[in-house]
C-alpha cells in the first residue's frame, strides 16, 4: 500500500540500497538511473515540478538549482 501520496524521484548519486528500501517499503518512487543516468540537474528538476515529486539527492547544489528555478514548492 502505497504511503500517503509520497512520491520520489532518486537522482543517480543516491545509492541504490535507499531506492530498494523506498521501493519494497511502496513508495511510488521514479529513478534517473532508469529514465536516463545522465539527465541534467534541471531535467531532474522539470521532471519532478511536473510530477509533483519529492527529489532525493546528494547534490549539494541542488537546493540552490531549485530556488534559481523559481519552483520553491518541490522542495
Amino acid at each position: 500500500m502505497p504511503h500517503s501520496g509520497l512520491r520520489f524521484l532518486i537522482d543517480v548519486g543516491v545509492g541504490k540500497k535507499v531506492e530498494d528500501f523506498l521501493n519494497k517499503s511502496s513508495y511510488d518512487i521514479l529513478s534517473a538511473r532508469q529514465i536516463n543516468p545522465h539527465m541534467s540537474d534541471s531535467e531532474i528538476i522539470d521532471i519532478a515540478a511536473k510530477d509533483n515529486r519529492i527529489v532525493i539527492t546528494m547534490d549539494k547544489d541542488f537546493g540552490e538549482l531549485v530556488y534559481n528555478s523559481g519552483l520553491m514548492n518541490i522542495l
